[in-house]
């Protein structure tokens, strides 16, 4: 019998390239502010300006540092404060949308996003914030932005290994939201669109880094994942990387994109009817033999399409960080997650994951 409760947010989103700047001054006048802080880390200001250009910032604020440290999120509160700002514009990746949303926690001032790259924050009622070298995230309705600008134009600087690690970022959200705590089918359904959308767009902007229809879809892709990830919550994928960015500093994208092999080839083969539906969505062929091989192999010839980042050891992750990670991992991992998490098998996980190990379809039981 299927039985599932499903909680969509509400959100509005204006999508179309070239109209950044036109669809943010449309917010602004339709939520009644006067008085907007721009977001935006440096080497993002002239995208800020670019899609700012039709309204006038009350406060411009630019440091913006990955895994928001909880000390730059109380700065960022009390210059909002004293300069009485009553509306969040911020306009770049998923670090600086988190501030926003770090900011209206504790505010409850309205976020605009307008996202630069393929991260999906913009999407979800999800926040974090690092102290201690201990990230901590949760959920809040204040945080989810009430309105994302999506513009293609703005994301096509983007290098092309930054897009590709941003859009894995993406399909990491789909893959998570298929056996996430809370996924049901409405969720499975529009993460296997996502997944979809976002392995076509990044074989695309490979191909050719000027093609805007690719970084539509790209965008729309990852919309779909973090609409996906918002209902389904944080599974074994996202426990793991908020551990390695959050204790270990390593980077947000990349890492994301490292470790998704290898979380898949762990627990497909415990959920094998969704595991063929993802190699459907990623461009493979459907086995009804081993579709947990078919899956990890569809993932696995796209990253070999795209260049994907492929050892965290690239990205200052050490074999002496691995017992740590693995204590916080099994500590934090959903109990429902498709297959029992034990500290060896997570020791396993990561040691191959260091060395760019080729992922191997887990035999571990599932539950």
């Amino acid at each position: 019998m299927l039985k599932f409760e499903h909680t969509t947010l509400g959100q509005r989103v204006l999508f179309g390239t070239g109209q950044a700047a036109k669809h943010v001054a449309a917010e602004i006048s339709r939520l009644g502010v006067t008085r907007p802080m721009v977001i935006a880390g440096a080497p993002e200001r002239a995208l800020a300006e670019v899609a700012t250009a039709e309204i006038v910032p009350a406060l411009w604020w630019d440091e913006v540092i990955q895994h928001v440290p909880a000390e730059v999120a109380e700065k960022a509160r009390a210059a909002a404060a004293i300069e009485s700002v009553d509306v969040i514009v911020c306009v770049g990746g998923g670090s600086t949308t988190g501030l926003a949303k770090a900011v209206a926690l504790t505010t409850g001032l309205p976020v605009i996003a307008v996202p630069t790259t393929y991260a999906g924050s913009e999407a979800t009622n999800v926040w974090g914030l690092t102290e201690d070298r201990t990230k901590t995230t949760g959920t809040d309705p204040r945080v989810l932005p009430t309105t994302v600008v999506y513009d293609a134009d703005l994301s096509k600087t983007l290098p092309v290994g930054l897009s590709v690690a941003s859009g894995l970022n993406g399909m990491a959200h789909c893959v998570d939201s298929l056996w996430a705590p809370n996924a049901d089918p409405i969720n499975q359904a529009l993460a296997l669109e996502g997944a979809r959308a976002l392995g076509l767009a990044l074989r695309g902007i490979v191909a050719n880094p000027d093609d805007m229809d690719a970084r539509e879809q790209a965008l729309y892709g990852c919309y779909l994942a973090a609409v996906s990830f918002a209902s389904a919550g944080s599974g074994l994928h996202h426990k793991i990387c908020h551990v390695l960015g959050g204790t270990f500093d390593l980077p947000h994208a990349q890492t994301h994109a490292t470790v998704l092999p290898y979380v898949l080839a762990f627990n497909a083969p415990a959920v094998p009817e969704l595991a063929g539906r993802l190699a459907i969505a990623l461009g493979g062929e459907a086995s009804t033999h081993d579709p947990a091989d078919a899956a990890v192999a569809a993932l696995r010839e796209l990253y070999s399409a795209v260049q994907a980042p492929a050892r965290l050891a690239d990205y200052g992750f050490t074999e002496a960080g691995i017992p740590e990670a693995v204590q916080r991992v099994v500590k934090a991992a959903p109990a429902s997650n498709p297959t029992a998490v034990t500290e060896q098998n997570i020791t396993a996980l990561l040691t191959e994951a260091l060395t760019g190990a080729t992922p191997m379809v887990a035999t571990t039981p599932a539950r």
